[in-house]
């Protein structure tokens, strides 16, 4: 599943004056692979993120979902319910005769995020890593189509990082989700990335294809660090 943008704009007003952060943005995923979204900080993947999901009103353009496809978003930030155990955060926005139905489908994601065991725990008693792994598997629970991430292992120290990294090239092929990944990370999009697109001033910079180069990937290969050179001078140029 795809998702397009035409001439999609987007902007704040701050102490009166205008910013632009989205600029007469064209824009396609990848479809069923893992489009990253590539840029500095301030240069409008998150906003334009909330776009996609709806979470934000464009002041122009269009958001085109392929075929109405059901979209789930997952943050920095874990926002799990505090008062609700694994589980229940994980079939959070299923109703109760769902959550009855998918009880089977609930235990297969918690295995999936190497949960086993702490179904019955609560944020409190979970590390973040932990709490941003249920998070993902709460996106997945609906049954979407496309998945979108919002910088989701900023936070995380990196061996812990690279843990969800995998986990998460592990549930695109379990799944073949489409993903629209947000990072600040020339690494982790390498890592991850089937298509990179590099955002700057609200604009696409540049976009690369990486859709035939198969996972695990060894980012200190030539070809890999000569893309790194290239992304980092398209960047700061």
């Amino acid at each position: 599943m795809k998702i397009k943008t035409e001439n999609l704009s987007k902007s704040f007003i701050i102490d009166n004056k205008k910013i632009n952060v989205i600029n007469n943005m064209n824009f396609e995923s990848a479809d069923n692979s893992i489009t990253i979204i590539l840029g500095k900080s301030g240069c409008g993947k998150t906003t334009f993120l909330r776009l996609l999901s709806g979470l934000e009103k464009a002041d122009t353009g269009n958001v085109i979902i392929e075929n109405n496809a059901k979209i789930s978003i997952v943050f920095q930030e874990p926002r799990l319910m505090p008062w609700l155990n694994v589980f229940d955060n994980i079939a959070f926005s299923l109703n109760k005769k769902e959550k009855n139905i998918y009880k089977d489908k609930i235990y297969s994601l918690i295995n999936m995020i190497g949960l086993n065991g702490f179904d019955k725990a609560y944020p409190s008693e979970l590390s973040l890593g932990m709490m941003q792994r249920v998070s993902i598997a709460r996106a997945l629970a609906n049954d979407v189509d496309i998945i979108l991430m919002d910088e989701p292992f900023a936070s995380l120290d990196y061996f812990t990082r690279e843990t969800l990294q995998n986990e998460t090239i592990n549930i695109y092929k379990q799944n073949k989700k489409s993903i629209i990944f947000v990072t600040h990370s020339i690494d982790e999009a390498l890592i991850l990335g089937g298509k990179i697109i590099i955002f700057e001033n609200g604009r696409i910079k540049k976009e690369y294809d990486l859709s035939d180069k198969p996972y695990k990937r060894n980012i200190l290969d030539n070809y890999f660090i000569e893309i790194k050179k290239d992304i980092l001078f398209s960047i700061k140029n």
